[in-house]
Protein backbone atom coordinates (compact mmCIF):
# COMPACT_ATOMS: atom_id res chain seq x y z
CA UNK A 1 0.00 0.00 0.00
CA UNK A 2 3.11 2.38 0.67
CA UNK A 3 4.30 1.73 -2.82
CA UNK A 4 1.31 2.17 -4.48
CA UNK A 5 0.84 6.29 -2.58
CA UNK A 6 4.08 6.84 -3.42
CA UNK A 7 3.48 6.20 -7.15
CA UNK A 8 0.77 8.32 -7.09
CA UNK A 9 2.58 11.01 -5.28
CA UNK A 10 4.88 10.83 -8.08
CA UNK A 11 2.37 11.07 -10.55
CA UNK A 12 0.97 13.87 -8.92
CA UNK A 13 4.39 16.16 -8.34
CA UNK A 14 4.93 15.61 -12.05
CA UNK A 15 1.98 16.56 -14.15
CA UNK A 16 0.43 19.35 -11.11
CA UNK A 17 3.18 21.72 -11.26
CA UNK A 18 3.17 21.89 -15.07
CA UNK A 19 -1.05 22.34 -14.73
CA UNK A 20 -1.04 25.16 -12.80
CA UNK A 21 1.38 27.32 -15.81
CA UNK A 22 -0.61 25.58 -18.30
CA UNK A 23 -3.85 26.88 -16.88
CA UNK A 24 -3.11 30.20 -16.52
CA UNK A 25 -1.45 30.43 -20.43
CA UNK A 26 -3.57 28.07 -22.38
CA UNK A 27 -7.48 27.88 -23.93
CA UNK A 28 -8.68 25.48 -25.99
CA UNK A 29 -8.80 28.03 -28.84
CA UNK A 30 -6.29 30.29 -29.28
CA UNK A 31 -7.29 33.85 -29.37
CA UNK A 32 -7.91 35.65 -32.41
CA UNK A 33 -4.89 38.17 -32.36
CA UNK A 34 -3.33 36.87 -29.07
CA UNK A 35 -0.05 34.84 -28.63
CA UNK A 36 0.52 31.26 -30.22
CA UNK A 37 -0.07 28.43 -27.80
CA UNK A 38 3.46 26.48 -27.16
CA UNK A 39 2.32 24.92 -24.11
CA UNK A 40 1.74 21.02 -24.59
CA UNK A 41 -1.15 19.54 -23.29
CA UNK A 42 -1.25 18.47 -19.34
CA UNK A 43 -2.92 14.81 -17.73
CA UNK A 44 -5.45 16.01 -15.08
CA UNK A 45 -6.52 12.91 -14.43
CA UNK A 46 -6.17 8.90 -14.75
CA UNK A 47 -8.47 6.47 -14.16
CA UNK A 48 -7.57 4.07 -12.84
CA UNK A 49 -5.02 6.26 -10.62
CA UNK A 50 -0.99 4.60 -11.45
CA UNK A 51 0.11 2.25 -9.14
CA UNK A 52 -3.03 0.02 -9.47
CA UNK A 53 -2.81 -3.69 -8.07
CA UNK A 54 -4.77 -6.42 -8.87
CA UNK A 55 -5.75 -4.98 -12.00
CA UNK A 56 -8.61 -7.03 -14.37
CA UNK A 57 -6.54 -9.73 -16.69
CA UNK A 58 -9.79 -9.26 -19.34
CA UNK A 59 -11.64 -6.37 -20.75
CA UNK A 60 -8.91 -3.59 -18.74
CA UNK A 61 -9.19 -0.18 -19.67
CA UNK A 62 -6.87 2.94 -18.73
CA UNK A 63 -8.49 6.76 -19.49
CA UNK A 64 -5.58 9.54 -19.26
CA UNK A 65 -7.28 12.90 -18.69
CA UNK A 66 -6.05 15.90 -20.07
CA UNK A 67 -6.90 19.78 -19.95
CA UNK A 68 -7.69 20.03 -23.41
CA UNK A 69 -8.60 18.65 -26.51
CA UNK A 70 -5.85 16.68 -28.00
CA UNK A 71 -5.20 14.00 -30.50
CA UNK A 72 -3.41 11.02 -31.15
CA UNK A 73 -0.60 11.54 -33.83
CA UNK A 74 1.68 8.69 -33.49
CA UNK A 75 -0.24 5.12 -32.23
CA UNK A 76 2.90 3.12 -33.03
CA UNK A 77 4.28 4.80 -29.69
CA UNK A 78 1.50 4.12 -26.98
CA UNK A 79 3.20 0.80 -25.53
CA UNK A 80 2.34 -1.87 -23.18
CA UNK A 81 4.92 -3.23 -21.80
CA UNK A 82 5.72 -6.46 -21.83
CA UNK A 83 4.45 -5.95 -25.18
CA UNK A 84 1.20 -8.23 -26.13
CA UNK A 85 0.86 -10.04 -29.37
CA UNK A 86 -1.82 -7.61 -30.45
CA UNK A 87 -0.88 -3.88 -29.85
CA UNK A 88 -3.35 -1.98 -27.52
CA UNK A 89 -6.14 -0.01 -28.68
CA UNK A 90 -6.15 3.91 -28.44
CA UNK A 91 -9.13 6.07 -29.18
CA UNK A 92 -10.02 9.77 -28.22
CA UNK A 93 -13.17 10.73 -26.15
CA UNK A 94 -14.01 14.29 -25.74
CA UNK A 95 -10.28 15.24 -23.87
CA UNK A 96 -9.48 12.22 -22.82
CA UNK A 97 -7.68 9.27 -24.46
CA UNK A 98 -8.93 5.49 -23.57
CA UNK A 99 -6.45 2.88 -24.24
CA UNK A 100 -7.55 -0.67 -24.20
CA UNK A 101 -6.27 -4.06 -24.33
CA UNK A 102 -7.26 -6.60 -27.06
CA UNK A 103 -6.14 -9.81 -25.04
CA UNK A 104 -5.93 -10.82 -21.71
CA UNK A 105 -3.19 -9.54 -19.88
CA UNK A 106 -0.61 -12.07 -17.57
CA UNK A 107 -0.71 -13.11 -13.74
CA UNK A 108 1.01 -11.23 -11.23
CA UNK A 109 2.62 -8.58 -13.86
CA UNK A 110 3.86 -5.44 -13.49
CA UNK A 111 3.23 -3.52 -16.52
CA UNK A 112 3.85 -0.02 -17.98
CA UNK A 113 2.10 2.26 -20.42
CA UNK A 114 4.36 4.45 -22.18
CA UNK A 115 3.71 7.58 -25.02
CA UNK A 116 6.48 9.18 -26.16
CA UNK A 117 5.87 11.35 -28.89
CA UNK A 118 2.40 9.91 -29.27
CA UNK A 119 -0.19 12.82 -27.96
CA UNK A 120 -0.42 16.13 -29.26
CA UNK A 121 -3.23 19.47 -28.33
CA UNK A 122 -5.65 19.86 -31.50
CA UNK A 123 -5.19 23.30 -31.75
CA UNK A 124 -1.35 23.92 -32.49
CA UNK A 125 -0.22 20.22 -32.04
CA UNK A 126 2.00 20.64 -29.30
CA UNK A 127 3.61 17.34 -28.43
CA UNK A 128 2.67 15.67 -24.71
CA UNK A 129 6.18 15.23 -23.70
CA UNK A 130 5.10 11.73 -22.57
CA UNK A 131 4.06 9.41 -19.39
CA UNK A 132 4.64 6.27 -17.98
CA UNK A 133 1.63 4.76 -16.29
CA UNK A 134 2.29 1.54 -13.95
CA UNK A 135 -0.06 -0.80 -12.88
CA UNK A 136 -0.14 -4.87 -11.67
CA UNK A 137 -1.92 -7.88 -12.19
CA UNK A 138 -0.59 -8.88 -9.15
CA UNK A 139 -0.10 -7.71 -5.27
CA UNK A 140 2.86 -5.77 -6.10
CA UNK A 141 4.72 -3.02 -8.70
CA UNK A 142 8.47 -4.08 -9.74
CA UNK A 143 10.56 -1.31 -8.61
CA UNK A 144 13.55 -1.10 -10.52
CA UNK A 145 14.87 0.63 -13.66
CA UNK A 146 17.69 0.95 -16.35
CA UNK A 147 18.51 3.69 -18.85
CA UNK A 148 20.99 4.02 -21.64
CA UNK A 149 21.07 5.72 -25.11
CA UNK A 150 20.85 3.92 -28.86
CA UNK A 151 22.67 5.11 -31.54
CA UNK A 152 23.57 4.39 -35.15
CA UNK A 153 26.95 2.02 -35.49
CA UNK A 154 28.18 4.22 -38.56
CA UNK A 155 27.51 7.86 -37.76
CA UNK A 156 27.00 7.76 -33.49
CA UNK A 157 24.26 9.89 -33.65
CA UNK A 158 21.08 9.07 -31.68
CA UNK A 159 18.41 7.00 -32.98
CA UNK A 160 14.88 8.16 -32.28
CA UNK A 161 12.07 5.72 -31.87
CA UNK A 162 14.08 2.27 -31.54
CA UNK A 163 12.36 -0.56 -29.54
CA UNK A 164 14.47 -1.31 -26.65
CA UNK A 165 14.14 -4.88 -25.15
CA UNK A 166 14.80 -6.72 -21.99
CA UNK A 167 14.17 -10.66 -21.88
CA UNK A 168 14.25 -12.93 -19.08
CA UNK A 169 15.08 -16.02 -21.87
CA UNK A 170 18.52 -15.33 -22.25
CA UNK A 171 18.87 -17.82 -25.64
CA UNK A 172 20.37 -16.34 -28.14
CA UNK A 173 16.76 -17.42 -30.48
CA UNK A 174 14.50 -15.50 -27.84
CA UNK A 175 14.53 -11.95 -29.66
CA UNK A 176 13.47 -13.69 -33.05
CA UNK A 177 10.64 -16.18 -32.07
CA UNK A 178 8.90 -14.11 -29.33
CA UNK A 179 8.46 -10.56 -26.97
CA UNK A 180 10.31 -9.18 -24.67
CA UNK A 181 9.44 -8.94 -20.60
CA UNK A 182 9.81 -5.24 -21.13
CA UNK A 183 10.34 -2.59 -23.65
CA UNK A 184 10.99 1.36 -24.16
CA UNK A 185 10.94 3.25 -27.06
CA UNK A 186 13.74 6.13 -27.44
CA UNK A 187 13.25 9.70 -27.85
CA UNK A 188 14.33 12.11 -29.76
CA UNK A 189 17.95 11.91 -28.24
CA UNK A 190 18.32 8.19 -28.48
CA UNK A 191 17.60 7.74 -24.43
CA UNK A 192 15.64 5.20 -22.91
CA UNK A 193 14.37 4.71 -19.63
CA UNK A 194 12.90 1.05 -18.79
CA UNK A 195 11.30 1.39 -15.35
CA UNK A 196 9.47 -1.00 -13.00
CA UNK A 197 11.15 -3.76 -13.63
CA UNK A 198 12.05 -7.17 -11.19
CA UNK A 199 15.54 -7.89 -10.10
CA UNK A 200 16.76 -10.62 -12.16
CA UNK A 201 19.01 -11.00 -15.18
CA UNK A 202 18.49 -10.00 -18.29
CA UNK A 203 19.58 -9.81 -22.19
CA UNK A 204 19.77 -6.17 -23.66
CA UNK A 205 18.49 -5.95 -27.02
CA UNK A 206 17.55 -2.32 -29.51
CA UNK A 207 15.41 -2.75 -32.79
CA UNK A 208 14.43 -0.27 -34.97
CA UNK A 209 11.25 -2.29 -35.01
CA UNK A 210 9.78 -1.77 -38.84
CA UNK A 211 6.72 -3.96 -38.13
CA UNK A 212 6.41 -2.56 -34.98
CA UNK A 213 5.69 -6.44 -33.67
CA UNK A 214 9.19 -6.32 -31.29
CA UNK A 215 10.28 -9.15 -32.97
CA UNK A 216 13.64 -9.33 -35.01
CA UNK A 217 13.79 -9.86 -38.76
CA UNK A 218 17.73 -9.50 -40.15
CA UNK A 219 16.65 -9.15 -43.23
CA UNK A 220 14.81 -5.84 -42.96
CA UNK A 221 15.80 -4.56 -39.51
CA UNK A 222 18.52 -2.72 -37.80
CA UNK A 223 19.77 -4.67 -34.28
CA UNK A 224 21.97 -3.63 -31.69
CA UNK A 225 23.03 -5.69 -28.15
CA UNK A 226 24.70 -5.19 -25.07
CA UNK A 227 27.63 -8.20 -24.89
CA UNK A 228 26.90 -9.37 -21.37
CA UNK A 229 23.78 -10.28 -18.85
CA UNK A 230 22.58 -7.12 -17.60
CA UNK A 231 20.42 -6.69 -13.61
CA UNK A 232 18.88 -3.51 -12.50
CA UNK A 233 20.46 -2.05 -9.46
CA UNK A 234 18.07 1.38 -9.41
CA UNK A 235 15.18 1.85 -7.86
CA UNK A 236 12.06 4.11 -9.12
CA UNK A 237 11.66 7.48 -7.15
CA UNK A 238 10.41 11.21 -7.86
CA UNK A 239 14.11 12.86 -7.90
CA UNK A 240 15.31 10.79 -10.66
CA UNK A 241 15.89 12.91 -13.68
CA UNK A 242 16.32 10.00 -15.82
CA UNK A 243 12.78 9.04 -15.42
CA UNK A 244 11.22 12.48 -15.93
CA UNK A 245 9.83 13.37 -18.71
CA UNK A 246 11.44 16.67 -20.32
CA UNK A 247 10.72 18.85 -23.55
CA UNK A 248 12.96 17.38 -26.27
CA UNK A 249 14.32 20.99 -26.89
CA UNK A 250 15.23 21.74 -23.53
CA UNK A 251 19.12 20.60 -24.90
CA UNK A 252 20.83 21.34 -21.12
CA UNK A 253 18.22 18.52 -19.43
CA UNK A 254 18.33 16.09 -22.12
CA UNK A 255 21.72 16.02 -21.93
CA UNK A 256 22.03 15.91 -18.22
CA UNK A 257 20.45 12.99 -18.10
CA UNK A 258 22.89 9.90 -17.24
CA UNK A 259 22.90 6.48 -19.63
CA UNK A 260 24.29 3.10 -18.08
CA UNK A 261 23.74 1.03 -21.50
CA UNK A 262 25.06 2.67 -24.64
CA UNK A 263 23.63 0.61 -27.55
CA UNK A 264 24.74 1.04 -31.18
CA UNK A 265 22.20 -0.21 -33.80
CA UNK A 266 23.85 -1.78 -37.26
CA UNK A 267 22.05 -3.53 -39.91
CA UNK A 268 23.26 -7.48 -40.26
CA UNK A 269 24.95 -9.06 -43.48
CA UNK A 270 23.02 -11.25 -45.15
CA UNK A 271 25.00 -14.59 -44.36
CA UNK A 272 23.30 -16.80 -46.75
CA UNK A 273 24.89 -16.59 -50.03
CA UNK A 274 23.38 -17.14 -53.87
CA UNK A 275 23.13 -15.45 -56.79
CA UNK A 276 20.61 -12.24 -56.25
CA UNK A 277 20.16 -10.38 -59.28
CA UNK A 278 21.89 -9.98 -62.90
CA UNK A 279 21.66 -7.33 -65.88
CA UNK A 280 22.78 -6.02 -69.02
CA UNK A 281 23.22 -2.63 -69.17
CA UNK A 282 24.15 -2.25 -72.84
CA UNK A 283 26.06 -3.80 -75.70
CA UNK A 284 29.57 -4.68 -73.89
CA UNK A 285 28.49 -4.21 -69.95
CA UNK A 286 26.49 -6.41 -67.74
CA UNK A 287 27.04 -7.74 -64.31
CA UNK A 288 25.55 -10.22 -61.71
CA UNK A 289 25.28 -9.60 -57.72
CA UNK A 290 25.12 -11.75 -54.70
CA UNK A 291 22.98 -11.57 -51.26
CA UNK A 292 25.97 -11.43 -48.97
CA UNK A 293 29.48 -9.79 -49.08
CA UNK A 294 32.53 -11.98 -49.94
CA UNK A 295 31.27 -13.82 -53.01
CA UNK A 296 33.40 -16.75 -53.73
CA UNK A 297 33.72 -17.62 -57.58
CA UNK A 298 35.39 -20.55 -58.96
CA UNK A 299 35.49 -19.87 -62.46
CA UNK A 300 32.76 -17.70 -64.99
CA UNK A 301 33.18 -17.36 -68.77
CA UNK A 302 30.88 -15.93 -71.04
CA UNK A 303 29.91 -18.73 -74.16
CA UNK A 304 31.65 -17.74 -77.39
CA UNK A 305 34.40 -15.62 -76.06
CA UNK A 306 37.50 -16.44 -74.83
CA UNK A 307 39.11 -15.15 -71.34
CA UNK A 308 41.04 -12.40 -72.37
CA UNK A 309 38.26 -10.84 -74.13
CA UNK A 310 36.39 -10.59 -71.17
CA UNK A 311 36.74 -8.28 -68.31
CA UNK A 312 35.19 -8.18 -64.34
CA UNK A 313 35.30 -6.17 -61.35
CA UNK A 314 34.45 -6.93 -57.74
CA UNK A 315 32.99 -4.20 -55.73
CA UNK A 316 34.41 -3.30 -52.65
CA UNK A 317 32.06 -5.43 -50.31
CA UNK A 318 32.44 -8.28 -53.20
CA UNK A 319 28.55 -8.52 -53.58
CA UNK A 320 28.32 -7.08 -57.34
CA UNK A 321 30.33 -8.10 -59.74
CA UNK A 322 30.43 -5.98 -63.37
CA UNK A 323 31.27 -7.55 -66.45
CA UNK A 324 32.55 -6.08 -69.66
CA UNK A 325 32.99 -7.80 -73.22
CA UNK A 326 36.64 -6.18 -74.75
CA UNK A 327 35.58 -7.52 -78.08
CA UNK A 328 34.43 -4.62 -80.71
CA UNK A 329 32.93 -7.44 -83.10
CA UNK A 330 28.95 -7.23 -82.98
CA UNK A 331 27.81 -8.71 -79.91
CA UNK A 332 24.04 -10.86 -79.59
CA UNK A 333 20.95 -9.49 -78.06
CA UNK A 334 21.43 -12.58 -75.50
CA UNK A 335 25.11 -13.52 -73.29
CA UNK A 336 25.11 -16.90 -71.85
CA UNK A 337 26.70 -16.72 -68.53
CA UNK A 338 28.38 -19.54 -66.46
CA UNK A 339 29.17 -19.10 -62.80
CA UNK A 340 30.73 -21.90 -60.73
CA UNK A 341 30.52 -20.16 -57.20
CA UNK A 342 30.15 -21.28 -53.87
CA UNK A 343 26.39 -20.94 -52.41
CA UNK A 344 24.91 -21.78 -48.91
CA UNK A 345 23.25 -25.30 -48.99
CA UNK A 346 20.43 -26.21 -46.55
CA UNK A 347 22.88 -27.21 -44.44
CA UNK A 348 24.47 -23.54 -44.19
CA UNK A 349 27.36 -24.31 -45.69
CA UNK A 350 29.31 -23.06 -48.83
CA UNK A 351 28.91 -25.56 -51.11
CA UNK A 352 30.10 -25.56 -55.43
CA UNK A 353 26.88 -24.96 -57.24
CA UNK A 354 26.92 -24.14 -61.08
CA UNK A 355 24.78 -21.67 -62.82
CA UNK A 356 24.12 -20.19 -66.07
CA UNK A 357 23.05 -16.70 -66.79
CA UNK A 358 20.94 -14.98 -69.93
CA UNK A 359 22.00 -11.64 -70.05
CA UNK A 360 19.25 -9.83 -72.57
CA UNK A 361 20.09 -7.10 -74.30
CA UNK A 362 17.37 -4.11 -73.04
CA UNK A 363 17.86 -2.59 -76.59
CA UNK A 364 17.48 -5.97 -79.41
CA UNK A 365 20.20 -5.22 -82.21
CA UNK A 366 16.79 -4.58 -84.75
CA UNK A 367 16.50 -1.46 -83.00
CA UNK A 368 20.35 -0.81 -82.34
CA UNK A 369 21.22 -1.03 -85.39
CA UNK A 370 18.28 1.14 -87.48
CA UNK A 371 18.21 4.02 -88.78
CA UNK A 372 15.81 5.98 -86.51
CA UNK A 373 17.77 4.83 -83.38
CA UNK A 374 21.06 5.28 -85.48
CA UNK A 375 20.04 8.87 -86.55
CA UNK A 376 19.16 10.06 -82.94
CA UNK A 377 22.59 9.20 -81.40
CA UNK A 378 24.14 12.25 -79.37
CA UNK A 379 27.62 12.56 -79.43
CA UNK A 380 28.47 11.25 -76.04
CA UNK A 381 26.96 8.32 -77.59
CA UNK A 382 29.74 7.33 -79.66
CA UNK A 383 32.21 8.72 -78.29
CA UNK A 384 34.53 8.23 -74.75
CA UNK A 385 33.37 9.95 -72.15
CA UNK A 386 35.46 10.45 -69.02
CA UNK A 387 35.27 12.77 -65.78
CA UNK A 388 37.61 14.51 -64.15
CA UNK A 389 37.84 14.86 -59.97
CA UNK A 390 40.69 18.03 -59.01
CA UNK A 391 38.94 19.58 -56.21
CA UNK A 392 40.68 22.57 -54.54
CA UNK A 393 40.82 21.30 -51.29
CA UNK A 394 41.91 18.00 -51.95
CA UNK A 395 43.69 17.51 -54.88
CA UNK A 396 47.01 17.24 -52.95
CA UNK A 397 45.59 14.55 -51.58
CA UNK A 398 44.03 12.57 -53.69
CA UNK A 399 45.38 13.93 -57.25
CA UNK A 400 43.46 14.39 -60.41
CA UNK A 401 41.55 11.13 -60.82
CA UNK A 402 40.28 10.13 -64.05
CA UNK A 403 36.59 8.40 -64.23
CA UNK A 404 35.43 6.17 -67.15
CA UNK A 405 32.29 4.86 -67.33
CA UNK A 406 33.73 1.37 -68.98
CA UNK A 407 37.59 -0.25 -69.19
CA UNK A 408 39.96 1.28 -72.06
CA UNK A 409 41.66 -0.74 -74.12
CA UNK A 410 44.43 2.30 -74.94
CA UNK A 411 45.69 5.27 -73.03
CA UNK A 412 47.97 7.87 -73.64
CA UNK A 413 48.92 9.72 -71.01
CA UNK A 414 52.23 11.00 -72.03
CA UNK A 415 50.10 13.16 -74.37
CA UNK A 416 48.47 14.83 -71.11
CA UNK A 417 49.75 18.23 -70.04
CA UNK A 418 49.77 19.35 -66.94
CA UNK A 419 51.36 23.18 -66.99
CA UNK A 420 51.99 25.25 -64.45
CA UNK A 421 51.68 29.44 -64.31
CA UNK A 422 54.22 31.16 -61.51
CA UNK A 423 53.64 34.60 -60.11
CA UNK A 424 56.29 35.87 -62.55
CA UNK A 425 53.88 34.94 -65.34
CA UNK A 426 56.50 32.10 -66.02
CA UNK A 427 54.62 29.20 -67.52
CA UNK A 428 56.30 25.58 -67.13
CA UNK A 429 54.98 21.70 -68.47
CA UNK A 430 54.87 20.00 -64.90
CA UNK A 431 56.08 16.17 -64.90
CA UNK A 432 53.69 13.24 -62.95
CA UNK A 433 52.87 9.96 -62.95
CA UNK A 434 49.74 7.99 -63.73
CA UNK A 435 48.58 4.91 -62.08
CA UNK A 436 45.14 2.78 -62.12
CA UNK A 437 43.45 2.92 -59.24
CA UNK A 438 44.30 0.02 -57.22
CA UNK A 439 40.33 -0.67 -56.29
CA UNK A 440 39.04 0.44 -59.17
CA UNK A 441 40.24 -0.35 -62.96
CA UNK A 442 37.59 2.41 -64.24
CA UNK A 443 39.67 5.38 -62.21
CA UNK A 444 43.45 6.52 -63.30
CA UNK A 445 45.13 9.20 -60.70
CA UNK A 446 47.51 11.54 -62.22
CA UNK A 447 49.89 13.13 -59.32
CA UNK A 448 51.97 15.71 -60.07
CA UNK A 449 56.05 15.64 -59.42
CA UNK A 450 56.59 18.43 -57.52
CA UNK A 451 54.01 19.41 -54.99
CA UNK A 452 51.42 21.63 -55.72
CA UNK A 453 51.61 25.62 -55.28
CA UNK A 454 48.86 27.31 -53.48
CA UNK A 455 50.05 31.09 -55.17
CA UNK A 456 50.48 29.43 -58.78
CA UNK A 457 47.89 28.52 -61.80
CA UNK A 458 47.63 24.79 -63.12
CA UNK A 459 46.02 24.15 -66.03
CA UNK A 460 45.78 20.32 -67.37
CA UNK A 461 45.10 19.15 -71.04
CA UNK A 462 43.88 16.31 -72.71
CA UNK A 463 44.19 16.17 -76.31
CA UNK A 464 41.62 14.83 -78.56
CA UNK A 465 41.80 10.73 -78.82
CA UNK A 466 44.03 10.30 -76.17
CA UNK A 467 42.19 7.63 -74.79
CA UNK A 468 40.08 4.68 -76.58
CA UNK A 469 37.23 2.44 -74.42
CA UNK A 470 36.16 -1.00 -75.60
CA UNK A 471 33.79 0.27 -77.46
CA UNK A 472 35.84 1.10 -79.72
CA UNK A 473 35.49 5.34 -79.19
CA UNK A 474 37.75 7.68 -78.79
CA UNK A 475 38.00 10.66 -76.31
CA UNK A 476 37.16 14.39 -76.79
CA UNK A 477 39.75 17.18 -75.75
CA UNK A 478 39.20 18.59 -72.56
CA UNK A 479 41.02 21.96 -70.66
CA UNK A 480 40.44 22.18 -67.11
CA UNK A 481 41.75 24.86 -64.67
CA UNK A 482 43.41 23.12 -61.38
CA UNK A 483 44.12 25.64 -58.19
CA UNK A 484 44.63 25.33 -54.26
CA UNK A 485 42.13 27.25 -52.39
CA UNK A 486 43.02 30.99 -51.70
CA UNK A 487 41.85 33.37 -48.30
CA UNK A 488 44.21 35.00 -46.08
CA UNK A 489 41.34 33.01 -43.48
CA UNK A 490 41.61 29.64 -44.46
CA UNK A 491 43.05 27.66 -41.48
CA UNK A 492 45.12 24.49 -40.86
CA UNK A 493 44.27 21.37 -38.38
CA UNK A 494 47.10 19.13 -37.50
CA UNK A 495 46.43 15.77 -36.45
CA UNK A 496 49.27 13.49 -34.18
CA UNK A 497 47.72 10.29 -34.39
CA UNK A 498 49.39 7.99 -31.79
CA UNK A 499 48.88 4.22 -30.55
CA UNK A 500 47.77 3.14 -33.95
CA UNK A 501 47.38 -0.70 -33.27
CA UNK A 502 45.26 -1.66 -36.35
CA UNK A 503 43.90 -0.57 -39.56
CA UNK A 504 41.93 2.93 -39.00
CA UNK A 505 39.78 5.18 -41.83
CA UNK A 506 40.20 9.09 -39.73
CA UNK A 507 37.59 11.58 -41.33
CA UNK A 508 36.81 14.89 -41.02
CA UNK A 509 33.11 16.55 -40.68
CA UNK A 510 31.91 19.80 -40.60
CA UNK A 511 29.24 20.68 -38.17
CA UNK A 512 26.62 18.90 -40.36
CA UNK A 513 28.38 15.71 -40.59
CA UNK A 514 29.66 16.01 -43.85
CA UNK A 515 33.00 14.02 -44.58
CA UNK A 516 35.29 16.62 -46.03
CA UNK A 517 38.24 14.57 -45.93
CA UNK A 518 38.96 10.74 -45.47
CA UNK A 519 42.97 8.91 -44.44
CA UNK A 520 43.14 5.58 -44.30
CA UNK A 521 46.46 4.54 -41.97
CA UNK A 522 48.06 1.39 -40.12
CA UNK A 523 50.67 3.34 -38.39
CA UNK A 524 51.12 6.28 -35.94
CA UNK A 525 51.02 9.79 -38.36
CA UNK A 526 50.51 13.06 -38.49
CA UNK A 527 47.89 13.82 -40.67
CA UNK A 528 46.95 17.70 -42.10
CA UNK A 529 44.15 19.01 -43.01
CA UNK A 530 43.85 21.99 -44.39
CA UNK A 531 42.02 25.10 -46.32
CA UNK A 532 39.51 25.03 -43.58
CA UNK A 533 37.26 27.98 -42.97
CA UNK A 534 36.30 29.32 -39.97
CA UNK A 535 33.85 26.78 -38.44
CA UNK A 536 32.73 23.52 -36.07
CA UNK A 537 34.21 20.23 -36.87
CA UNK A 538 34.71 16.82 -35.46
CA UNK A 539 36.41 13.75 -36.29
CA UNK A 540 35.02 10.26 -36.49
CA UNK A 541 37.38 7.37 -36.43
CA UNK A 542 36.54 3.97 -37.01
CA UNK A 543 38.63 0.69 -36.84
CA UNK A 544 39.12 -1.12 -39.67
CA UNK A 545 40.58 -4.63 -38.46
CA UNK A 546 40.32 -6.48 -41.80
CA UNK A 547 41.81 -3.29 -44.07
CA UNK A 548 38.56 -3.10 -46.31
CA UNK A 549 37.73 0.66 -45.73
CA UNK A 550 34.51 -0.17 -44.53
CA UNK A 551 33.16 -0.46 -41.46
CA UNK A 552 31.79 -3.92 -40.97
CA UNK A 553 28.33 -4.70 -39.40
CA UNK A 554 28.23 -7.11 -36.48
CA UNK A 555 26.38 -10.43 -36.30
CA UNK A 556 24.00 -10.99 -32.85
CA UNK A 557 24.54 -14.33 -32.96
CA UNK A 558 28.16 -14.58 -33.29
CA UNK A 559 28.09 -11.63 -30.31
CA UNK A 560 29.84 -9.63 -32.63
CA UNK A 561 29.41 -5.56 -32.21
CA UNK A 562 30.38 -3.27 -35.20
CA UNK A 563 33.96 -1.90 -36.08
CA UNK A 564 34.14 0.56 -33.49
CA UNK A 565 33.66 4.02 -34.65
CA UNK A 566 35.09 6.93 -32.04
CA UNK A 567 34.52 10.70 -32.01
CA UNK A 568 37.38 12.06 -31.50
CA UNK A 569 37.37 14.20 -28.23
CA UNK A 570 38.60 18.00 -27.53
CA UNK A 571 37.58 18.95 -24.25
CA UNK A 572 38.41 16.36 -21.41
CA UNK A 573 36.10 18.25 -19.00
CA UNK A 574 33.05 18.11 -20.81
CA UNK A 575 33.36 15.19 -23.14
CA UNK A 576 32.79 17.84 -26.13
CA UNK A 577 33.89 16.29 -29.82
CA UNK A 578 33.06 19.38 -31.67
CA UNK A 579 36.56 21.73 -32.68
CA UNK A 580 35.78 25.38 -33.19
CA UNK A 581 38.31 26.32 -35.89
CA UNK A 582 39.23 30.12 -35.78
CA UNK A 583 40.31 31.91 -39.10
CA UNK A 584 44.03 32.02 -40.33
CA UNK A 585 45.14 29.65 -37.41
CA UNK A 586 47.17 26.46 -37.27
CA UNK A 587 45.69 24.19 -34.99
CA UNK A 588 47.26 21.59 -33.70
CA UNK A 589 45.70 18.57 -31.78
CA UNK A 590 46.77 15.03 -30.60
CA UNK A 591 44.44 11.76 -30.47
CA UNK A 592 45.86 8.64 -28.70
CA UNK A 593 43.84 5.57 -30.84
CA UNK A 594 44.52 3.51 -27.65
CA UNK A 595 43.07 5.35 -25.40
CA UNK A 596 40.35 6.42 -27.42
CA UNK A 597 39.15 2.62 -28.32
CA UNK A 598 40.33 1.71 -24.93
CA UNK A 599 36.34 0.25 -23.88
Amino acid sequence: MMKKAAIIILFLASFLPMLFVHSCANTTEAPSGGQKDTIPPVIVMIDPLPGETNFPLEKGKVVFTFDEYVSIKTPTNIVLSPPPAKPVTSTVRGRSVVVEFNEPLQENTTYTINFPDAIADVNEGNLHPGYTYVFSTGDQIDSLYITGVVRDASTLNPHAGARVLLYKDHSDSAIFKSRPYAAAITDKWGFFAVSFVEDTLYRLYALDDANNDFIYDPATEQVGFIDSLIRPVHTVNDTVKELMKYDMTDTIACKAREAEYDIQLFKERNRKQQLNNTGRVSDRVAYISFTAWDAWIDTLWVGGYPADRVITQFNRQMDSLEIWINDLRPVPDTLHLFVNYRKTSDADTLMPFFEEVKLVNPVPASVRYSRSHLRNLKHEDTTCVFSLEAKPENVEQNGIIFKFPVPLISEQFDSVELTSLNVRQVRNRETFKVERDSMNLLQYVLRPDNPFNPDWEYILRVPQGAFRDINGFYSDSLRIPINLPKGDALSKLVLNVTGCRYSYVVELMDQNRRVLRTYEIDSDRTLTFPYLEEGSYSIRIFEDRNGNALQDAGSLLEHKQSEKVKLVVFDEETGGNVLNIPPSAEVEETVDLEELFKD
